[in-house]
């Protein structure tokens, strides 16, 4: 079996420490995607009967894509150290679907943004007209330091505190964002491992050829 030499045994080292880099990132995409989905103030604040779940549904397409990650960084540098055609096709085949996964994440996070905070200042304000002093209307006031809305407001608001829809409106665009800037970064990160695996592919089956 030909090995490949010169520059390309460089690529082949280089994608070895892509996938290393890779599956550490992986790693990464799941813990927060795991923080994110068992953080206690947000689980507190989306544990009601009729809470909205679209927030979680990014969360979940982040945990999957993360595990997935891993997964596959392992086969990749298996594929790298053993020059295996096979290897590197499946790896270039998931980084695809974990590209569309990891961009569809980003997407999710950036166009549903408003319309997640909606959901929730809806769930909020409905729950608080029907009993303001509800476990869940307090954990909402404890967590985001707020009391009341904007159209009912408390009437011994603090100068500190807000209302509680500005309050989740300002908690979740940060929750949001990390979805995005994970989910668009590691995307980016793995066009660079399409390329190299690519290109590793190309090299093996040439010097086999000439062999």
């Amino acid at each position: 079996m030909g090995k490949v030499e010169g520059g390309m045994k460089c690529v082949k080292y280089l994608l070895f420490v892509f996938n290393f880099t890779f599956w550490l990132m992986g790693s990464f995409v799941l813990a927060v995607g795991l923080w994110l989905r068992f953080d206690p103030e947000t689980v507190s604040l989306l544990n009601g009967d009729k809470a909205p779940d679209t927030f979680f549904i990014g969360v979940y397409i982040l945990i999957g894509a993360g595990s997935l990650v891993m997964l596959v960084g392992f086969f990749g540098c298996c594929g790298a150290v053993r020059e295996s055609q096979c290897l590197l096709g499946s790896f270039f085949a998931c980084l695809l679907i974990i590209f569309g996964a990891e961009v569809a994440a980003g997407v999710f996070g950036f166009l549903n943004k408003d319309k997640i905070i909606e959901d929730v200042q809806n769930f909020y304000a409905t729950t608080y007209n029907e009993n303001n002093n509800g476990t869940l209307i307090i954990s909402y006031q404890k967590v985001l330091n707020c009391c009341g809305t904007i159209a009912n407001p408390c009437p011994d608001l603090k100068p500190d505190t807000t209302d509680c829809e500005t309050g989740i409106k300002n908690f979740f665009n940060s929750k949001l964002y990390i979805i995005g800037y994970v989910g668009i970064g590691i995307a980016g990160v793995m066009i660079i491992g399409m390329i190299f695996s690519m290109v590793l592919c190309c090299a093996i089956r040439n010097s086999r050829e000439v062999i």
